[in-house]
């Protein structure tokens, strides 16, 4: 009954985590448009969530001597990287597909596992990055010769590699006895972040007048600070806690599915509140990108004489939790979790 009962609550967590990631490039998205850089709006929601999330990085300061080469790693892809080529993406196309185009992780990760590492990677795992990439190819409509965004879909195909790097460090750092908490990684992560942006980003030069201002929202005026606070808290500090606890009391198989909602929830906001239309073909690649990336996820490792890679979670995360048997996970089985949306 107990474990039931922990099982619910996960599976609450991990949906609210969806849905907090979901909502982020939807309030990004009226910042851009209203005269901010992507990159200050990058700046300003990691520096927010790292502001928040000191008391976290005191509390587990013993990483910085243990994890030196993971929090770094983790600062500059995981949250620099993604969030900054992910938010230049929504400065040119719409937000469902940009992130759609984000869950082509799974497939370059499954590749990097296939073709650089030379394991082997189940059936089922590659049926799914085909249907992935064929999904893609209906979003980005290449019948009509690349009609979005060509610099915007690239942007977003970075956010995507940027993605990669942290499964990869996901699945050489979190493992074994000597595995960080995964707070205290996120917490020195968005630190990593905030800093590498600052140099990039130059904050010193935004046009701070902005944020005391409205924004629209597909035509509705909004606080410009309300937008901001709902990225900084909900989709960035709330997500990625409720996404870590998730895992912990799933597994990450499950966990990895049920982020699979994030790019539906992320597409149907845009709908509603950015008036952001998407036509047949490309919600018919959409779904089919969800499906190749839910069967990636929940593929189970066959039972084999090596390593397999078999399940791949399409939203990045710090946290390595025991698979359904109990017995952790098949070496070459990467990581569930979430990337820094």
């Amino acid at each position: 009954m107990q474990a039931s009962q922990g099982r619910s609550a996960g599976l609450g967590l991990a949906l609210l985590s969806a849905f907090a990631f979901g909502g982020s490039g939807v309030a990004a998205k009226p910042l851009i448009e209203a005269g901010l850089d992507p990159l200050h709006v990058v700046w300003l929601r990691v520096a927010g969530a790292a502001l928040v999330m000191l008391p976290v990085a005191w509390r587990h300061r013993d990483l910085l001597r243990r994890k030196p080469a993971l929090l770094a790693g983790f600062g500059l892809l995981a949250v620099a990287g993604v969030q900054a080529f992910y938010f230049a993406s929504l400065s040119r196309i719409p937000v469902g597909v940009a992130l759609l185009i984000e869950y082509l992780a799974p497939a370059l990760v499954l590749g990097w596992v296939r073709f650089v590492q030379r394991r082997p990677v189940t059936r089922a795992a590659a049926v799914g990055v085909v249907l992935a990439v064929g999904g893609l190819a209906c979003v980005v409509e290449v019948w009509a010769g690349l009609t979005i965004d060509v610099l915007g879909l690239l942007f977003a195909l970075a956010a995507a590699c940027c993605q990669v790097g942290y499964f990869v460090l996901s699945d050489q750092g979190s493992a074994g006895e000597d595995a960080p908490d995964p707070l205290g990684v996120i917490a020195y992560g968005l630190l990593v972040g905030a800093v590498v942006l600052t140099v990039v980003a130059r904050p010193w030069g935004m046009e701070w007048s902005l944020l005391t201002g409205n924004a629209d929202m597909g035509g509705t005026a909004v606080p410009a600070a309300l937008l901001l606070g709902w990225i900084v808290l909900i989709a960035t500090v709330v997500a990625y806690v409720t996404g870590v606890v998730s895992v912990r009391r799933l597994s990450p198989q499950v966990a990895g599915v049920v982020a699979c909602l994030e790019a539906v929830i992320a597409t149907v906001l845009a709908w509603v509140l950015l008036r952001e239309h998407l036509s047949a073909p490309q919600i018919i690649g959409g779904v089919v990108v969800l499906v190749g990336a839910f069967i990636a996820q929940s593929s189970a490792p066959k039972a084999p004489s090596g390593p397999v890679a078999g399940g791949v979670a399409a939203a990045g995360g710090a946290d390595v939790e025991p698979g359904p048997s109990g017995a952790g996970q098949v070496e070459g089985d990467l990581p569930a979790g979430r990337t820094a949306r």
